[in-house]
């Protein structure tokens, strides 16, 4: 859905900051697209902060690291990726978290509650061959080298960074599928705090986009924002919900984008939701 966000961007602005940057999605298509070159990316979770920084400033290490070990799994993939696994649980290094998201199922990070990645690998698939991932690698690195600065602390601590001149980009772990969904994230933010930082930031007149649960058919993920926010919701067709295909249910999940009031003044909110496509459907309200 890169794209469809990217649409909401404001014309010019000084930093694009992600405070709960994850896979950096946002930031790597706004660097590929020109729509931003300068970036401030942070997560609770150090490893991958750390695995950012290495693929962005060191990146021919992290390429030979990756070989080795995505080679070293052939004929004992199985048993090779708990090894991996327990690894990385004693060590952190970001090397060996490179390949447990290549190869975990769904690509979906999970974490116990001793801190541990607890997720299990995918028995189809040997995760992102390697000369892919080099080319994936080399060019993220090209992209931002030079461009960004890394954080690994709380998310309120890097909303403070920010002003009136950058835009902020939130995906927070989703109150539906967070603590209350029956797994955990590397970390998960308290509502009442996430509430106040977002009048925080409208208050400094920050331009923001939040991306912020949604619905699936009739199931809506989380507990409303304030009204007095003053947020315009978007909601963004994302497809076919693949829990509810392996439940042999077809539904469609909707995800939430919420804009700020500040944001909203710099754009034309008609040009962002006028334009659709087979993907992507957008419904708009005030919330």
């Amino acid at each position: 859905m890169a794209d469809q966000i990217l649409r909401m961007f404001p014309g010019h602005f000084d930093n694009l900051i992600e405070p709960f940057v994850g896979s950096a999605a946002i930031t790597i298509a706004s660097a590929y697209y020109f729509k931003a070159n300068s970036f401030i990316i942070n997560d609770i979770n150090q490893p991958l902060i750390s695995l950012w920084e290495k693929i962005i400033n060191n990146p021919k290490s992290m390429v030979k690291s990756y070989h080795d070990i995505w080679h070293g799994q052939l004929g004992n993939e199985e048993e090779y990726y708990y090894q991996i696994r327990d690894k990385f649980n004693d060590t952190k290094q970001p090397e060996y978290l490179l390949f447990l998201l290549a190869k975990c199922v769904k690509a979906a990070v999970r974490y116990n509650a001793q801190g541990g990645f607890n997720q299990s690998p995918d028995k189809r698939r040997l995760g992102r061959n390697p000369s892919l991932m080099r080319d994936d690698i080399l060019r993220v690195s090209q992209l931002l080298k030079g461009k960004i600065q890394f954080y690994s602390t709380d998310y309120q601590h890097v909303l403070d960074l920010a002003t009136a001149d950058d835009l902020v980009y939130m995906d927070p772990p989703y109150q539906g599928t967070g603590l209350n969904g029956g797994f955990n994230y590397a970390g998960n933010i308290e509502f009442d705090n996430f509430v106040v930082s977002l009048f925080e930031l409208n208050n400094g007149n920050v331009p923001y986009i939040l991306s912020y649960d949604g619905r699936t058919g009739d199931k809506t993920y989380g507990s409303p924002l304030p009204d007095n926010l003053n947020l315009t919701k978007i909601e963004i067709n994302a497809g076919r919900s693949s829990q509810a295909t392996l439940l042999n249910r077809n539904e469609i999940t909707y995800e939430a984008v919420f804009l700020s009031p500040a944001l909203v003044s710099k754009i034309d909110l008609q040009k962002v939701t006028g334009k659709q496509n087979y993907q992507t459907e957008l419904f708009v309200n005030k919330c």
